[in-house]
């Protein structure tokens, strides 16, 4: 049975949103208890903004993947390559709570989230040679990411 191009985007939301949901379980009790002893440079965002941005670039990136999935069929290799990259940067992107939160470990999620940003830029070059607009929906969350870093890069400085 041929999935079509919306069932395909569809089951790359309901992915992309499950792998936020079970990485945020990491999350929650060190975002209440050990998340405010930290200091936070300036420009630490409140807390409530990232629930928002996080699911908006979720659905950005699975839109993305699920336009170069409908591309399978005329582009069987390259769109399979796009796809392993998709995968091992979502599944960085979960490691990075995991470490940050969870183990509560911004040094080792810092080293992590250079190699997240990697595979990312990785992934939207892939992207964008498959489809012009897939690369595009990949942009925001590049520049999310690399704000990240700095934030992450930041505090562990701050709380070294």
């Amino acid at each position: 049975m041929e999935l079509n191009k919306y069932t395909k985007i569809t089951v790359m939301v309901a992915t992309c949103l499950a792998v936020g949901y079970f990485s945020s379980i990491a999350t929650m009790s060190s975002v209440k208890t050990w998340f405010p002893t930290l200091v936070k440079p300036v420009f630490n965002p409140p807390s409530w903004v990232f629930a928002p941005v996080w699911s908006m670039l979720y659905i950005m990136m699975a839109v993305a993947a699920g336009m170069v999935w409908n591309r399978f069929e005329h582009q069987k290799e390259e769109v399979r390559k796009a796809l392993i990259f998709f995968a091992i940067q979502l599944a960085l992107n979960a490691l990075w709570s995991i470490l940050f939160f969870g183990l509560r470990n911004p040094f080792l999620a810092l080293i992590e989230i250079v190699l997240l940003w990697l595979m990312i830029y990785e992934t939207y070059l892939k992207f964008a040679k498959i489809d012009k607009i897939a690369g595009y929906l990949f942009i925001p969350y590049i520049a999310w990411v690399s704000f990240a870093m700095v934030l992450n890069g930041s505090i562990w400085w701050l709380n070294r």
